[in-house]
């Protein structure tokens, strides 16, 4: 009964969280569309909506293709470890009190160990690939993570001081009168850009840059390892915007009231997320055109 228990409690993330990138990275189509006035995904499903579940099966039905100068172990090990590690970062993201799969009382250290053991993943598919292409994005996006986890290990300080906890759950709690996001706005703009920097998005694209690079430390994977690769990166997006919430905008509480439900939690996730990426996309479009 207790390893059911696990499975139960493990499908109950994964499952949701696979469906919400699928949904996300429709939404994000969709409103890039809308940015550059362009229709976006409008064919399968009402509005598109299912068009990222019609590219996951063309994925699954296409032929792995594994370069015959690469290390063949490693390059299929690669997407495995980024698509794990993306998935096991949850394990301490409480929804609501007491809704956690494990309520680790050093959460804040632990989802900082598995970001940086994040780099191990994009190293090995850039060095196993045997490309010159993926080999220098792998270089530019570790020298990147690396780089931009001294910034957040500082704000992370400055939680810890505020709260006295390195609990998820009990910074949450320490937010019920002010959310930290309002006297710590500074840090939490450092914090903000830091993570788009941790995401490789806009302007920290520099590790996928397809001008230079092709596509980077992925650009010799196709099938189910560009798959993995694509759920692991937006798997960490949304795990990144839902860090971002309960560290300063009071997780699952309602700024008025005494509210709290995990549905304002999912709430200001979705609209992190849109802004951090739709944000990103918007300078984007800004330097295209300028």
């Amino acid at each position: 009964m207790f390893f059911l228990e696990i499975i139960i409690k493990s499908l109950s993330i994964i499952v949701p969280l696979l469906v919400a990138v699928a949904f996300f990275t429709v939404a994000e189509r969709k409103i890039i569309g809308a940015i550059q006035r362009r229709r976006g995904p409008n064919v399968l499903g009402i509005f598109g909506l299912f068009q990222a579940f019609a590219d996951g099966l063309k994925l699954l039905l296409k032929e792995t293709i594994i370069p015959t100068s690469s290390n063949a172990f490693l390059f299929i090990l690669a997407p495995i470890i980024t698509f794990f590690l993306s998935l096991i970062g949850w394990v301490v993201i409480p929804l609501k009190f007491g809704a956690v799969f494990c309520d680790l009382d050093l959460g804040i250290l632990y989802l900082f160990a598995v970001s940086s053991l994040g780099v191990y993943g994009i190293i090995i598919a850039g060095w196993s690939s045997n490309s010159k292409y993926s080999f220098l994005g792998a270089l530019r996006s570790a020298a990147q993570i690396v780089s931009y986890e001294v910034s957040i290990g500082f704000i992370l300080v400055c939680i810890l001081l505020c709260s006295g906890s390195l609990n998820l759950t009990q910074i949450v709690i320490s937010q019920e009168n002010c959310w930290y996001c309002i006297p710590l706005f500074p840090a939490f703009f450092v914090f903000f850009v830091s993570c788009l920097a941790e995401t490789n998005r806009h302007p920290f694209d520099l590790p996928e840059a397809e001008a230079e690079l092709v596509s980077g430390y992925n650009v010799e994977y196709s099938a189910m390892g560009f798959a993995l690769f694509f759920l692991g990166e937006y798997a960490n997006m949304i795990l990144i915007s839902s860090f971002i919430v309960i560290l300063f905008c009071g997780g699952w509480l309602f700024p008025f009231f005494g509210f709290e439900s995990s549905f304002f939690l999912v709430l200001k996730c979705f609209f992190l997320y849109a802004f951090l990426f739709g944000l990103g996309q918007l300078f984007l479009d800004i330097d295209m055109t300028s």
